[in-house]
This record gives structure tokens, C-alpha cells and sequence, in this order.
């Protein structure tokens, strides 16, 4: 008998073990019955040939329907030409080279499984050479009986493969497998599995690689989704419950402080949402346990003035606080808007400043020897309550009195290293808020941050107008010369643009590996403009190999007008605040991600004057880049674009560093389509740990859990 932990060498040979191991890094019995399906195929699928992709390795099921066998013009020998179909009649070549004996499996009539490199010939689709295995029938069953023994049932298991390993050399090793397993015990306890109607684990295994019906394959894909959903959802919550008995320096803030007056003198009310968030913060920050709330808010929705105001009730209690930003565009515009919005109460110690007064310092990597040291002063004394960043904040030198809060913007551009090192210069544990502009799905965010406070904002602030976003077909020249018009339009209007572009030029590695043309630099479009359709009009350009101090002269000189138009890279994909810019010309759109775009788009709009954004593309209709591009254009709704990413990217380790790989936890599980099991899930770990938070009545679930958060997940969790 095996289990999880047997070696596979002992199960299947070392040969074929040495193959798992290499090129699918598949180790053990366990890593191989974890390597789900990712389909079902049967006889008469409907999978449709056309659909199948120049370049990729593939498996399919189809029927031959023609076999000829013709000498070569150009060399010595034979060419087997197989054509094969799927039940729509779409069509397939196969193509085999001097293998004539092929014909005696490849009969008309038969169906089989095909699996090779898909190229194209002569505007046809084909196969080279595939490797395939046909399936039985009642005309020939026990021909092929050692190639199809893994294949008796109604439902195909198709593995993911390579071309060193097919896909049914893996069933055949998962029904050796199963067939000397030991039954493993199982994680869930007693009464979840029966409250939620799921079969035993073991059971479940067998079923998803060779089910007798779909009934039998939808209860096994449901328990074994259940048993991720559940072990990610007990690790999180017991996460949660130990950080709730961590000390931490409560920061209650004073009625007649810093904070106060600050509430004082905003020329504008704030949102109901913000007011609501405000209180959470400060409640959490009135606690004598650390902090660690995630706020995330769509792009324009306040996040920086409800952090700072959290900031300002730290200062109020004696401590600092840091806002850590991951660019030093992004950080030097913190700085100067934090300043802007404190006005007097940021000038401590300087003529005409208010009594209750803070210090707001800069620390960038950037930054002359003398502005460094000044600021290193300030931060180590504590006149500096308010702590603006890049990474240059994690050095050697920049030591804190005492760090109350850290407030990390657009935290997943960070490294857990980073903000672990930030979060040491405390001497308690100081108080954590994450925040986002990239919209969060509701399940993402009960997994990935499940052991995190969240909050949200949705609103606009008043003044806001809606972005009008349009596709514009990039090929076409008149639509061009009108994009540019419309850009001229705004600058005669008295506002300005933006023209992004992914990529910067001059020595870029211009090579690509689809065959596309490189994607659009700044460095090429920005003379083309000038010299060109936006003759006439100031032009800047702003992208991340510039120095620091000509980055802060372009955005200075933007920001104050002297600018009609930035061509830029990403980096003012977040925190750059120009009101006055109220459009952007996306250039090669479809190469960016749908959250990327939707970052982008909030540049412009900011203030009361209406947003347009143009994605141009050179992608055709009904591709599915083209609907991408119009689902960005057809809301500006950031989280529902946020479900929409999510549906287009493979999920992967939510735990760990990785996110996608064979080794993934969450192989089956998906934190867009399965909400609802999610959510149950969640609530039966809260019972379960509430119960038993050491789950010492719990054996085989805390081993689980043990498997699960391994050393380097561990690692992973506790820092981040």
C-alpha cells in the first residue's frame, strides 16, 4: 500500500517518476493524485478544433474521418495524412513521417485522443507527428486494450501535459495510483462534512480522476473544493484570532489636537463613506492590539485623506506614522499633497506656523547626502510626525522614536521583505494599514486577506465627474488624426492630456515572442507628436530611467500647467493628482491589464471639469483583446472590472509568493465563481476555531493545516 508521502518511483517506475518530477514537478503519490483534470472530454465532445491556438500543446478528442498515405516528392519514404473532427465538423490534420504502420490503429470511423504542438500549413491546422491513443469500441475493443485500459469510462480525464509527458501516461499513473492507496485520513471534521453534505476525502480523490457520471464528478470537484476553501479559511482566522492578543501602544488621539484642527479647516465635507471608514481606523487605532486593516477604494475615492487623517490621530497620541509608496514619483506627490492639505500644520517650528503643528518628511532613494541627513534628524527625534517614503525608509539610517502606524500604498507592489523590514523599526508592534486603488473582489479579498480587517470606499467625493472611455481602432488613420484633434480640443479648452505608452524605447529589448510588433515607446511616440499632429502644443515626457530630479521637474512642470501633454510610461498609473488633466491616449491598450487600465483612466477626471480616455488598439472586433478593451470602456465600476481581471487570469497560490504553478495550493478552487462556497466556508472555520482555536481535537485537521502553511508559507504569512 502507498500513501500521499510514498515516494512515486516505488509506484510507477523510476523512469517515468524521473519524467513527473522534471518536467511537471510531481514528486510523490501525493503531488500526483493532487494533479487534477483540468477537463473531461467524451466521445462526441463538442470542443471545437477551430478554437485551437498556433503554438500550444494540445489534447483533444476526435474522430478520424479520412486516412491517406502518399510517397513524398522531395525525399525518400511515405507521409501519413489523418484527417480527424470534432462533432461541430470543424477539422484537424495529423501528419505522420514514414510511420505507415499508424494506419492500423487510425481507422475511419474511430475516435481517439490526439496530442502534439499545434502548427499551421497552408491555412490549415495540423499536428506533426502527434502522439495519440484511441479509445475503445465495440467494433475492436480489445486491440488497444493496454492503450485504452485508462480510458474505460464515459468521462476522459485530460491532464495538463507536456510534450515530454501525455496526458494519458499520467492517467495510467493515476490509476496505478489509486489502486494501492491506502485510504487517507480525513482533514474535515465529522459534522462539516455532514452540515454540508460532502463525501469522504478519500472517496473524492478517486472520483475526480475516473467518475462514473457527472453526478459522481460534481460532488467530488465540490468536496475537494470545500477542503481548500476551508483549510486556507482555518489558517487565516487562526491568523486572526493570535494577532487579536499581540500588545500594541494604543493611539487614541486628543479632541483638541492636530487632527481636529484639521477637520476644522477642510474647505469640504467629507464623504459618508470616508467618515465611516474614519471611525473604523480610529477605533482600531484606539485598541491595545495592532492594526491590520486593508482599505482598498476605487481609483478617486479619498483613500489618502482617510489615511492621513489616521495619521494625524497617531501624531495627536505622541507617535509617527510612515506612508511607504512604491515609486518616488508616487511618493514625492504624497509628500507635496499631505503638505498642501496640512498647510499650516505641517510648518512646525517655522514662522506662522499653527500651535499643534507636525513636520512632514520626505526620505527617497534620490535624495542629496544633506536632505537625507536633515530628514534622518527629524525622524530619529520625533519632530517629524509624518514619515513620506520609498524603499529608502528600510535603510540603515532611518531609525523612528516611535513608529506608531504604517500606512502602505498599493501594498502588492512591495515585497514581504520590505514591509517586514519597515514594520522592525518599531519597538511594538505598530499599527498596519494596506491600501489599494486596484479594486478587490470580495472573495479574493476574504482569502488573500482573509486575517485582515477590510474596509471600503465606493463613493466619489464631490466634484467628481464619471470617465467616458471609447476603443479606438488603431489601424485606422482617420481615427487617429481625430484622436489627436480631440487632444488639441482639451488644450485649447485650457486642460491637459496624458499619452501613455508601455514601453520607454531606445535600448528596450524590442524583441517579442508572439511575432507582434514591438509595443509602442514613449521615446518614439513623444517626436512623432511634436513633429507631428500635436505640433505647437508643450510636450513633456515622464517615464522611470529618468533621474529623479528631472521625474520631479516633468511632474512640477505638469502639475503647474507649463505642460499641454505628458507622454508617459506606468509610472502615473497611481497617486499622480493633476486636476486640470482631463484626457489620456492610451496607446497599444491591449497590451495592458484590465486593472492597469483602470488605474490609468483615474489619472484624468480628477476634477470638475469631465475625463475622457481613448484605448487605442490595433486589436479587430470580436477578438478577445477588442472585448477587454470595450468591457474597460463599458463601466468604470472598478470592482466589477476587478471580477473581469480575475476571470482572465489563472488563480494561483494565495498564500504563498507565487501565484500560479503546479505546486499551488488552490488547484481546483475559484475565488470568483465559487463566492457563496467561500463565504460557507469561512463561517464553519470561525466556528470550528472558535471551539478549538489550537484545534487539539483536531488532529488530522491541524496536520493539514501544518502541510499547508509550510515553513515558507509561514515565513510568508507572519511578515506579511
Amino acid at each position: 500500500m502507498a500513501t500521499f508521502d510514498t515516494r512515486l518511483s516505488a509506484v510507477v517506475g523510476a523512469q517515468t517518476a524521473s519524467a513527473l518530477a522534471d518536467h511537471l514537478q510531481i514528486a510523490t503519490v501525493g503531488d500526483l493524485l493532487h494533479h487534477y483534470p483540468f477537463r473531461y472530454a467524451q466521445r462526441g465532445d463538442r470542443a471545437d478544433l477551430n478554437a485551437l491556438q498556433v503554438g500550444e500543446h494540445a489534447t483533444v478528442v476526435a474522430q478520424v474521418r479520412a486516412v491517406n498515405r502518399r510517397p513524398m516528392r522531395n525525399r525518400r519514404g511515405t507521409m501519413l495524412n489523418v484527417v480527424v473532427s470534432d462533432d461541430n465538423g470543424s477539422t484537424l490534420d495529423l501528419t505522420f513521417f514514414n510511420q505507415p504502420w499508424q494506419a492500423r490503429y487510425l481507422k475511419v470511423g474511430r475516435w481517439g485522443l490526439f496530442a502534439g504542438k499545434v502548427t499551421e500549413f497552408r491555412g490549415r491546422r495540423q499536428l506533426n507527428g502527434p502522439d495519440f491513443r484511441m479509445l475503445a469500441d465495440d467494433a475492436d475493443d480489445q486491440e488497444n486494450s493496454d492503450l485504452i485500459e485508462e480510458f474505460a469510462g464515459a468521462l476522459i480525464p485530460v491532464y495538463r501535459a507536456t510534450g515530454k509527458v501525455a496526458t494519458w501516461t499520467i492517467a495510467r499513473c493515476m490509476r496505478i495510483a489509486l489502486d494501492v492507496l491506502e485510504d487517507p485520513a480525513d482533514p474535515l471534521p465529522v459534522n462539516v462534512r455532514r452540515s454540508n453534505s460532502l463525501m469522504g476525502y478519500g472517496e473524492a480523490l478517486r472520483a475526480i480522476h475516473r467518475p462514473d457520471s457527472n453526478e459522481v464528478l460534481y460532488a467530488a470537484r465540490k468536496r475537494l473544493k470545500w477542503q481548500e476553501a476551508y483549510l486556507l479559511q482555518v489558517t487565516l482566522v487562526r491568523r486572526k484570532a493570535v494577532a487579536a492578543t499581540v500588545p500594541a501602544t494604543p493611539r487614541r488621539g486628543r479632541q483638541d489636537g492636530i487632527l481636529a484642527a484639521f477637520d476644522a479647516a477642510l474647505p469640504f465635507r467629507l464623504t459618508d463613506g470616508q467618515v465611516t471608514v474614519g471611525a473604523e481606523l480610529a477605533a482600531d487605532l484606539s485598541a491595545a492590539h495592532p492594526m491590520h486593516r486593508l482599505l482598498q477604494g476605487d481609483v478617486g475615492s479619498g483613500k489618502t485623506m482617510v489615511s492621513l487623517r489616521a495619521m494625524l490621530q497617531v501624531v495627536d497620541s505622541g507617535g509617527q506614522a510612515v506612508l511607504l509608496a512604491p515609486t518616488e514619483v508616487l511618493a514625492t506627490q504624497h509628500h507635496h499633497t499631505i503638505c498642501e492639505q496640512l498647510g499650516a500644520l505641517a510648518r512646525a517650528g517655522q514662522l506662522g506656523a499653527a500651535d499643534v503643528a507636525t513636520t512632514v518628511a520626505l526620505v527617497t532613494g534620490s535624495q542629496g547626502a544633506a536632505a537625507r541627513r536633515e530628514a534622518a534628524a527629524r525622524i530619529a527625534d520625533g519632530s517629524a510626525g509624518i514619515v513620506v517614503g520609498t524603499h529608502a525608509l528600510l535603510y540603515k539610517g532611518v531609525d523612528f522614536a516611535d513608529l506608531g502606524l504604517v500606512v502602505v500604498d498599493e501594498q502588492h507592489r512591495f515585497g514581504v521583505e520590505q514591509r517586514d523590514a519597515l514594520r522592525a523599526k518599531a519597538d511594538k508592534p505598530p499599527h498596519v494599514l494596506v491600501m489599494t486603488a486596484t479594486p478587490i473582489p470580495r472573495t479574493v479579498a476574504m482569502t488573500v486577506y482573509g486575517d485582515l480587517e477590510t474596509s471600503r470606499l465606493t463613493e466619489l467625493p464631490a466634484g467628481r465627474t464619471p470617465i467616458k472611455t471609447h476603443r479606438v481602432p488603431g489601424g485606422d488613420q482617420r481615427w487617429m488624426n481625430r484622436t489627436w484633434q480631440r487632444v488639441r480640443e482639451e488644450v485649447e479648452s485650457g486642460h491637459q492630456a496624458y499619452v501613455v505608452c508601455p514601453r520607454i524605447g531606445d535600448d528596450d529589448d524590442e524583441s517579442t515572442e508572439d511575432g507582434r510588433r514591438p509595443p509602442l515607446a514613449v521615446m518614439d511616440v513623444a517626436p512623432g507628436l511634436t513633429d507631428g499632429p500635436l505640433s505647437g502644443l508643450r510636450v513633456g515626457i515622464l517615464h522611470g530611467r529618468l533621474a529623479a530630479d528631472e521625474k520631479d521637474r516633468v511632474m512640477s512642470e505638469y502639475a503647474a500647467g507649463k505642460l499641454d501633454v505628458l507622454v508617459a510610461t506606468t509610472v502615473i498609473e497611481v497617486g499622480v493628482n493633476v486636476p486640470n488633466a482631463t484626457m489620456m491616449v492610451i496607446m497599444d491598450a491591449d497590451r495592458f491589464g484590465v486593472s492597469q487600465l483602470h488605474q490609468l483612466r483615474g489619472r484624468v477626471g480628477r476634477g470638475s471639469a469631465p475625463g475622457l480616455c481613448l484605448l487605442v488598439s490595433e486589436a479587430g472586433d470580436g477578438t478577445p483583446a477588442a472585448e477587454r478593451l470595450d468591457a474597460v470602456a463599458s463601466t468604470t465600476d472598478g470592482f466589477r472590472l476587478a471580477e473581469l481581471d480575475l476571470e482572465q487570469r489563472r488563480e494561483g497560490d494565495v498564500l504563498g509568493e507565487a501565484q500560479s504553478g503546479a505546486r499551488s495550493h488552490v488547484r481546483l478552487l475559484s475565488l470568483l465563481r465559487d463566492a457563496d462556497l467561500i463565504a460557507e466556508a469561512r463561517v464553519e472555520a470561525e466556528t470550528t476555531v472558535s471551539a478549538d482555536p489550537d484545534l487539539v481535537k483536531q488532529p488530522v485537521l491541524a496536520e493539514a493545516v501544518a502541510a499547508l502553511v509550510d515553513e515558507e508559507r509561514a515565513q510568508y504569512l507572519e511578515k506579511s
